[in-house]
């Protein structure tokens, strides 16, 4: 973070000082919120969950090195007190982005913001110095803690914004308010929380809504619901996409033998071909969005064609592919799923495993409301359009269902199977992979499915991960 004294940061959050020997004293280093994350010269946030209160934790943080402590109460230690702490924090970050005047690029969407988000960030960094939201920290404590790692030589900050509901990305752009604003898609995650497609496109679209008339709002002309959102910002309008209409394209778009995307990359200064280490089809969609961030802050079609081609995963259990000493290959798409991921996901498995026996694992994709049986069902029938070897629905009731359309769609018989946990999905597995097979784990977070991709690899000791 820029160093802030602790005098200003009590200015700023509108709060008082407590045990606090010398104002003066400067916050250097990051803001956190958990205490074993405190480095010298940090600022620790002391937040209420609902197993632990971070105000417990003060004495610690304070000793391993923390200037002061944000809180709600006094602490014994020096601390800033503030009426609530998250309320605070955002007050901080929204201090911290317009003192900087580094170009903020903010983005969305119902499907691959992670993924997205890091390519933008790989690619923007090879021309100035950048800071992202690592992982998927994009909710009202992750992004201000983001946005306070920039310090005085940050040019971009590239920050994710989740919604789970109208107005949250309102209030997240009101915090850091972008100059770029990227809508990537409007699917079906979240479909049970919003009611429907058009209330979260109405959600997703407050994110351009926000940006200034000097802005630029870069929008997916290949879905209909975000290309409708042209209407609903005064900041110059891209277009990314396959449509030929895109100001920034995708031709000849292709996968290589090992299941990774080639395309040429069209911008309006220049064509330039790109061939990249991810795997999926489904990453050209997001590689176009960054391409057109990157254009619009004045990088050529061959300097963001070179960034895509070198850019790898920078975020754990997002189609990780590992292969194990025996030649299975093990795919970790575990962190989270949603009907669009999981097509795109069983798109990669096919293109991968082309002449070699392939394993779809899934589990549930959660928060689908009244739209649950029938997109597990579908899924499951997909797998078997997909010529997919064998499926292993784990779970309780969503995995049934897509084992019954899988097994509906294409009479498979043993070729797919309802197993109760991720135990029983491992104990499958050993005893039934062989050398060359290809086995992709997949199903919301709250599944817990990396445990499976894990035990794979761990029963076969060291691996060479791609």
């Amino acid at each position: 973070m820029i160093a802030l004294s602790l005098a200003e940061i009590a200015s700023v959050v509108g709060g008082q000082t407590h045990d606090i020997p010398d104002p003066s004293a400067q916050v250097h280093g990051p803001v956190v919120i958990d205490s074993r994350q405190v480095k010298d010269g940090s600022l620790f946030a002391a937040f209420v969950g609902e197993r632990v209160d971070g105000h417990d934790y003060a004495d610690q943080a304070v000793r391993a090195g923390a200037v002061a402590v944000l809180a709600q109460r006094p602490v014994g230690v020096p601390a800033i007190v503030v009426e609530d702490v998250q309320t605070a924090l955002g007050a901080l970050a929204r201090h911290v982005v317009r003192r900087l005047g580094a170009t903020l690029v903010a983005l969305t969407g119902s499907a691959g913001k992670t993924s997205t988000k890091d390519l933008i960030a790989q690619v923007l960094r090879t021309k100035a110095p950048t800071v992202f939201t690592p992982g998927s920290l994009n909710n009202e404590i992750g992004l201000p803690l983001t946005a306070l790692t920039a310090t005085e030589e940050t040019k971009f900050l590239v920050l994710e914004m989740g919604a789970r509901g109208i107005g949250h990305i309102s209030y997240l752009t009101d915090l850091t308010p972008p100059k770029i604003g990227l809508v990537l898609n409007v699917g079906s995650a979240h479909i049970g929380e919003f009611g429907g497609r058009e209330q979260i496109a109405q959600a997703k679209g407050e994110l351009v809504e926000a940006l200034p008339a000097d802005g630029a709002a870069i929008l997916n002309a290949d879905d209909p619901l975000v290309r409708a959102m042209a209407s609903r910002t005064k900041a110059k309008v891209i277009l990314f996409g396959e449509s030929g209409e895109a100001d920034v394209r995708a031709e000849n778009v292709r996968l290589t033998d090992s299941g990774q995307p080639a395309f040429m990359l069209h911008t309006p200064s220049g064509a330039s071909e790109v061939t990249m280490r991810l795997y999926g089809e489904h990453h050209v969609s997001n590689a176009l969005a960054a391409a057109a961030v990157a254009h619009e802050l004045g990088m050529s079609a061959t300097e963001i064609a070179t960034a895509l081609s070198e850019a790898g995963s920078l975020s754990r259990w997002r189609m990780e592919v590992t292969e194990r000493p025996d030649g299975v290959t093990i795919v970790n798409d575990a962190y989270n799923a949603n009907p669009e991921s999981m097509r795109a996901a069983l798109r990669a498995l096919a293109a991968m495993g082309r002449g070699r026996r392939t394993w779809a694992v899934l589990g549930k994709m959660a928060e689908l409301g009244d739209e649950a049986l029938a997109e597990h069902d579908a899924v499951g029938r997909l797998a078997v359009r997909l010529n997919v070897g064998k499926l292993v629905a784990v779970g309780g009731r969503e995995a049934s269902w897509l084992q019954l359309g899988a097994y509906n769609e294409g009479s498979w018989g043993e070729e797919s199977v309802h197993v109760s946990d991720a135990q029983a999905a491992v104990d499958l597995l050993r005893s039934e992979l062989r050398p060359g097979d290809v086995v992709l784990v997949k199903a919301s977070r709250s599944v817990g499915l990396e445990s499976v991709a894990q035990a794979l690899l761990d029963a076969e000791g060291e691996v060479a991960a791609r």
